[in-house]
């Protein structure tokens, strides 16, 4: 299984058990901005503990490393976990959402994305994409987030609800990276 049929059984599987998701990160990133290369599929879930036991069921061994203790107590403290497909060395890192207003948000603005034909899946929205690599900058500085963002900016440029991005960063202390992330486009624009 390659990365394209793991996020088309992902989405099927999610879906199938009515489990609230969207895909977000990387893949996110190369989704609405420049490709780069990526080996795993970072998920955002709303998933309950009531249905950990199905979720579980769903990915499998020998094919799939899911722990149900690990999924457990990832729900349980909504934390992530990984499902892992060892032949492959592909990863999910499946993140447990949390009841933040930032979350509830996300997870009302979803964009539905063919990724290649036949393979369609929930996506995070180009805005909250960017929100979340801000943070990732913020934590830890890496210029490939900046580079990710601008990536996305480049190419969706006008369709990015800035105000909706400003008001967020503002509330999740991140006016200082969007800020440098708009002087960063100014000489593009």
């Amino acid at each position: 299984m390659d990365e394209s049929n793991l996020l088309r059984y992902l989405a099927a599987t999610l879906e199938q058990l009515a489990i609230p998701y969207f895909v977000t990160g990387s893949m996110a990133t190369i989704a609405y901005g420049e490709p780069r290369f990526t080996n795993d599929i970072d998920v955002v879930v709303a998933l309950k503990a009531t249905q950990v036991d199905a979720f579980c069921a769903a990915f499998p061994e020998p094919e799939f490393y899911c722990p149900r203790d690990f999924v457990a107590d990832a729900v349980r403290r909504r934390f992530q976990f990984n499902v892992l497909q060892p032949e492959t060395g592909l990863k999910i890192d499946v993140i447990v959402a949390t009841d933040s207003a930032f979350d509830r948000s996300r997870l009302n603005r979803v964009v539905r994305l063919q990724t290649q034909p036949g393979i369609a899946a929930w996506f995070a929205s180009p805005e909250d994409v960017i929100l979340k690599k801000l943070e990732y900058y913020k934590e830890g500085g890496s210029e490939k987030h900046i580079r990710d963002i601008l990536g996305v900016m480049k190419i969706r440029g006008e369709q990015i609800d800035r105000d909706y991005v400003s008001d967020w960063a503002k509330q999740l202390n991140l006016a200082e990276q969007w800020e440098l992330i708009l002087s960063r486009l100014a000489p593009q624009e």
